[in-house]
């Protein structure tokens, strides 16, 4: 069972997400908040996997929500950004603070319930296409970060298939090595990186130029 919280302003979006998600036997919304600032307690107290976060919220926005649920806690939770817009300057801010993912508002309910699963699994990345997009506006930022990770050849290797949003399994396929090898080198690579979760590292080699947005 995944349990998720869910933090939005709006009254409707909460109780639409309750809905959908309520009605998946593996899932369970174990909690509500109307803003960020309600976010850390909440969280602390319920132990969700997964923070379904609005990114514009008026008091404490779910930038600085993620980043000080981020920061607070030795086990915090996967975040999944909701937005209106996907490439909306706050959804990138929200993903580089640490947020796992991102979901649009109109999103169908099946693609709502798969990006929960997605998230809580760690195993593949949450749209990677429009991650490459919002990582091309900020290309060569994070150049620094991975010059200094000294990836070997397969880890590299691993880094760029990540990118392109393959699963372990799709990984190991392609590679011809067991899945529990894709993982280690998956986890080597994040730990070389300092970076939280794929998005993260897929973030840092897209905006490095070690991968190519074309």
């Amino acid at each position: 069972m995944t349990s998720v919280v869910l933090v939005d302003d709006e009254d409707l979006i909460r109780t639409g997400l309750r809905a959908i998600l309520g009605a998946e036997p593996d899932l369970e919304v174990v909690g509500e908040a109307a803003d960020g600032a309600e976010v850390v307690p909440l969280v602390r107290s319920l132990k969700p996997d997964v923070v379904l976060m609005d990114v514009r919220m008026p008091a404490v926005d779910g930038i600085q929500a993620t980043r000080h649920l981020l920061s607070t806690m030795a086990e915090p939770p996967k975040i999944l950004v909701v937005t209106t817009f996907e490439n909306d300057d706050y959804v990138y801010d929200a993903l580089r603070a640490g947020a796992s993912g991102f979901l649009l508002k109109r999103a169908r309910p099946a693609e709502i319930v798969q990006a929960v699963r997605t998230v809580a699994s760690g195993d593949s990345l949450l749209f990677p296409s429009a991650i490459r997009a919002l990582a091309e506006q900020r290309a060569g930022g994070e150049r620094k970060a991975l010059n200094g990770a000294q990836l070997t050849e397969r880890e590299a290797e691993v880094l760029r298939l990540v990118a392109k949003g393959l699963t372990n399994a799709e990984i190991a396929a392609e590679l011809v090595v067991s899945v529990e090898t894709v993982k280690t080198h998956v986890g080597n690579v994040l730990g070389k990186l300092h970076a939280r979760d794929r998005t993260q590292a897929v973030i840092i080699a897209y905006e490095s130029g070690f991968v190519s947005v074309r």
